[in-house]
């Protein structure tokens, strides 16, 4: 079966697990190609591979122009049909005019089906290719896509996509059983394929900085947690460090004053983003990793953070929550420390403790970086999915 990857936005800062993906389902498989509704704009500078850039076909901004001025290969039929929508009063529109945009150029290539990150934009648009041109679909559903209503406005919930896709694959147990209670018509339909990263990109010598250097990476939300990290930091005034915080996003300006006044400046970082490349020499520089995610105002929260993984390969012990997915990368008391979210008291002891035993830091830093090569291998969870669309 010939398939091709859509996503909303290719290629993405904060969807580097998705690059990776492409870039081994290529390796394993051959010619995959991609296809992405919008094109990134802004971005932080990224080292994407150039595997993960090739045969990567963006949609003209102005669908509806270029379906008006004959961009795409529409038949009389189709051209009808585009002329109907056109006219509508359709919130969903727009998918279908993507979809109509794509459908030829998919068929022309001998694509049957298409796999979709994020039960959002993209996977709209490809129930809309199922509907108008056959061409199957499934998604894999990741966190905000369903934690809370990231579809209340669309036109098509999320029970009709889980309804017409032929599978639904989510990246952890815990939002498996979630969505299996959720959406029983299509439990059946619905499996556990984790995240992967290349373990040996981020493995490599350590050499820890003084003072130790405590190290997250993540978007400046609010569900990362970095407000406590910051508070948690503050509560260890006695003990040489530094916390690096990378990154972007809208929290940026309220952390830097919460740095100023709880008066760590030149102890806690707003460091803003980095390229992978510079994480890493970051990580090989690092004594912990934290990441203590919580559960936002709009009930919104990680699912199995990328970053927890990359960590975890460099060898490095983690201080994170009891959150959703994060159990099943981090075991308490053996690759790191869990507690409970919004707690910077509890935060604080544990990178305390991490920080006072070196041992137990190193002991658990070889736990992880073996736990990350037994689950989230890249090839591994590729070949996981690869099968799971070969099976359907």
């Amino acid at each position: 079966m010939k398939f091709a990857y859509l996503f909303e936005r290719f290629p993405t800062f904060s969807q580097t697990f998705c690059v990776r993906e492409v870039v081994e389902m290529r390796r394993q498989t051959g010619e995959v190609p991609v296809f992405s509704i919008r094109t990134p704009t802004g971005e932080p500078k990224q080292d994407f591979p150039e595997e993960a850039t090739r045969d990567v076909t963006h949609l003209p901004s102005d669908i509806e122009a270029a379906l008006r001025d004959g961009a795409a290969p529409l038949g009389a039929r189709l051209q009808r049909r585009w002329e109907l929508w056109r006219r509508a009063k359709e919130s969903d529109r727009k998918r279908v005019f993507e979809a109509l945009w794509l459908g030829p150029l998919l068929r022309q290539r001998g694509i049957e089906h298409v796999h979709v990150h994020f039960a959002g934009m993209g996977a709209r648009t490809a129930l809309w290719l199922k509907r108008l041109f056959g061409i199957s679909f499934s998604i894999t559903a990741h966190a905000n896509d369903f934690f809370v209503g990231a579809n209340e406005k669309s036109p098509i919930a999320l029970k009709d996509l889980f309804r017409e896709a032929r599978n639904v694959a989510t990246v952890s147990e815990f939002s498996k059983s979630l969505l299996q209670h959720r959406f029983p018509d299509a439990a059946a339909r619905i499996v556990r394929v984790y995240n992967g990263i290349d373990p040996e990109r981020f493995s490599g010598a350590r050499h820890p900085s003084s003072p130790p250097l405590i190290l997250s990476v993540g978007r400046y939300i609010e569900k990362k947690g970095f407000r406590d990290l910051v508070a948690a930091c503050a509560l260890l005034g006695d003990l040489p460090l530094e916390c690096r915080i990378i990154g972007e996003g809208p929290m940026e300006s309220e952390l830097r004053a919460l740095v100023e006044s709880l008066g760590q400046r030149g102890r806690v970082v707003i460091a803003g983003p980095a390229p992978e490349s510079e994480i890493i020499g970051l990580l090989h520089q690092s004594t912990l990793f934290a990441l203590p995610c919580v559960t936002d105002s709009k009930g919104d929260s990680d699912n199995l953070p990328t970053v927890i993984m990359e960590a975890m390969a460099a060898g490095l012990p983690i201080v994170s929550t009891t959150l959703a997915g994060v159990p099943e990368m981090v075991v308490d008391g053996a690759t790191g420390c869990l507690l409970p979210e919004h707690s910077p008291a509890d935060l604080a002891a544990k990178i305390r403790l991490l920080l006072e035993h070196k041992d137990l830091r190193e002991s658990m830093g070889s736990a992880g970086s073996a736990r990350c090569r037994e689950l989230f291998d890249v090839r591994k969870t590729c070949a996981d999915l690869h099968q799971i669309l070969a099976d359907a």
